[in-house]
C-alpha cells in the first residue's frame, strides 16, 4: 500500500473526503517527524512506538573494491510494534 492508498482507506473508513484524510495523513506524519527531531518518542497505545536510536560508528567494506570504510555515528528512526499489532499480524 503506498501513501494515496493509505489516503483512499482512511477516507472511505473514517467517511470523509479524501483532501481531509490527506491533510489528517500529512499532519500526522509532520507531528511524528517533529517530535523524532526533537528527540522524544511517539507511543500509540496498542499501535506501536516510534523512537530514535543510536546507530554506532563501524567499519564496513566498499563491495566494489573491498577496501575498509569507516561509517559515522548517526540517529536513525525507529518503529517496535504493540502487542494488538502484533496479534493482529499473527
Amino acid at each position: 500500500m503506498n501513501k494515496s492508498e493509505l489516503i483512499e482507506a482512511i477516507a472511505v473508513s473514517a467517511d470523509i473526503p479524501k483532501a481531509a484524510a490527506t491533510r489528517a495523513l500529512d499532519a500526522m506524519i509532520d507531528s511524528v517527524t517533529d517530535t523524532l527531531k526533537k528527540g522524544d518518542s511517539v507511543a500509540l497505545v496498542g499501535f506501536g512506538t516510534f523512537a530514535v536510536k543510536e546507530r554506532a560508528a563501524r567499519t564496513g567494506r566498499n563491495p566494489q573494491t573491498g577496501q575498509p570504510i569507516d561509517i559515522k555515528a548517526a540517529k536513525v528512526p525507529g518503529f517496535k510494534a504493540g502487542k494488538a499489532l502484533k496479534d493482529a499480524v499473527n
